[in-house]
């Protein structure tokens, strides 16, 4: 179970507004965030992750990660996190890419296989295709076993066929290491095939 009670300043189109959120995830959810743009939902991915931080309480899985007194560095919060951009490190091969998160090579493997992309595992990223390169950074969010797993627009940059190729492939990894799944997305088709449950932001809270 993961507890979050948090707020902050953020600012949206509409100019200055508060962030002011209160809702739990349970263990293994595939939990979604949606809304219009500036409402929150890559912030609050950001304050889960350790990346930014906000006023307010965060427990996960038996363990605070932020209140008054304490402060959890990212490194320590067991994540994996796929960014929009993919974040690939480019002087690196696939599966250096990897092996930077944790050196265990059959892992790396595995995950490589599954998503089907264990033949290109000595290209770069400037070689690959946007489809590739989210299936390597998805496989590379898997390589440290994460609790939680981090998923902000994370197919929004390839086409229709891709998507849903990659939604099946999110959904078989997020059940197979028994992760809990929290996705920010514009996508309704996407919401609906991957989540068990939406939150709905708007005017940074939850409508």
């Amino acid at each position: 179970m993961i507890k979050v009670d948090i707020s902050k300043k953020i600012f949206s189109e509409d100019g200055e507004t508060e962030l002011n959120v209160d809702f739990s995830i349970r263990r293994r959810e595939f939990l979604a965030i949606s809304g219009k743009s500036g409402s929150g939902k890559t912030t609050i991915l950001r304050i889960l992750a350790g990346l930014e931080k906000s006023e307010g309480f965060i427990e996960a899985f038996g363990e605070i990660w932020q209140d008054e007194k304490t402060f959890l560095p990212p490194q320590k919060r067991k994540i994996g996190f796929v960014f929009q951009d993919y974040a690939l490190f480019k002087n690196m091969s696939v599966l250096e890419n990897l092996l930077y998160v944790s050196k265990n090579k059959d892992l790396a493997k595995h995950l490589l296989n599954i998503t089907e992309i264990y033949g290109i595992r000595d290209r770069y990223p400037n070689t690959l295709s946007g489809g590739q390169k989210q299936r390597v950074a998805l496989c590379r969010a898997f390589m440290n076993k994460p609790k939680l797993l981090l998923l902000d627009e994370p197919l929004s940059a390839v086409d229709e066929d891709m998507r849903e190729k990659l939604q099946e492939e999110i959904l078989s990894l997020h059940k197979e290491f028994d992760t809990t799944s929290v996705l920010v997305s514009h996508s309704k088709s996407e919401i609906e095939s991957l989540s068990d449950r939406v939150l709905f932001l708007k005017n940074g809270k939850v409508s």
